[in-house]
């Protein structure tokens, strides 16, 4: 049975890196997508050490770079011949502040990523989705519209959670799976930021969320 082809955006940390890890583990091939060549690299080790040999291809782009997103999506389909998962969890944690306040570079960095890049990711990857029966997308929600501070990151979120309940809604007859999931409260780098100095202790580890995130799916 040829392998399993996963396309992970955000590959190189917190939850992203650890779906990476864990589906190579599992027999799967991962295409592993961020813009950090060190972090992505750092999985990759660890994958390997493991035991998932030549399971991970790195590709260190930076997901709002369209042309570049486009030629792997080729590359991808002339590989492959398709996907059967693709999990979202790139993200841009702008700093927090006052909505009167959000730098114009921040509000901007956090539409391209957050919200832009999954309307254009879309169309590039479902096709490679339909090829596959029973193919899955996984968006990972972190509902914060409203709450202090968080006005650039939380509208943003919403934006692209927004575009994926709908496409989940278009897509129920035709395929692909468009899933939405909530990862509990996590120990990544991204939750440092919002919240430093909180203890970490009752968090669960980003390898913990990911196993359980990954076992809902089938």
């Amino acid at each position: 049975m040829p392998k399993k082809i996963a396309l992970i955006t955000g590959a190189s940390r917190g939850i992203g890196a650890a779906m990476a890890e864990a589906l190579a583990l599992q027999g799967w091939h991962v295409v592993a997508v961020a813009r950090t060549t060190g972090g992505l690299e750092e999985v990759d080790d660890r994958a390997k050490a493991a035991g998932a040999t030549d399971a991970l291809t790195l590709a260190p782009m930076d997901i709002t770079n369209d042309a570049a997103m486009r030629h792997l999506c080729r590359s991808i389909f002339d590989r492959w011949g398709g996907l059967d998962l693709w999990v979202h969890a790139a993200i841009h944690a702008a700093p927090m502040s006052p909505a009167g306040h959000v730098a114009a570079k921040d509000w901007d960095k956090s539409l391209a990523i957050n919200s832009r890049a999954t309307g254009i990711l879309i169309p590039m990857i479902e096709p490679l989705l339909r090829i596959r029966p029973g193919a899955t997308a996984l968006f990972l929600d972190d509902p914060r519209g409203g709450h202090k501070f968080f006005g650039a990151y939380g509208a943003c979120k919403a934006a692209q959670i927004a575009l994926a309940r709908s496409w989940a809604a278009e897509t129920v007859k035709t395929g692909p799976r468009v899933m939405i999931a909530t990862p509990n409260p996590t120990a990544t780098a991204t939750r440092g930021r919002f919240f430093p100095g909180e203890d970490r202790s009752p968090l669960a580890t980003p390898q913990a969320e990911a196993k359980r995130l990954l076992a809902d799916l089938w």
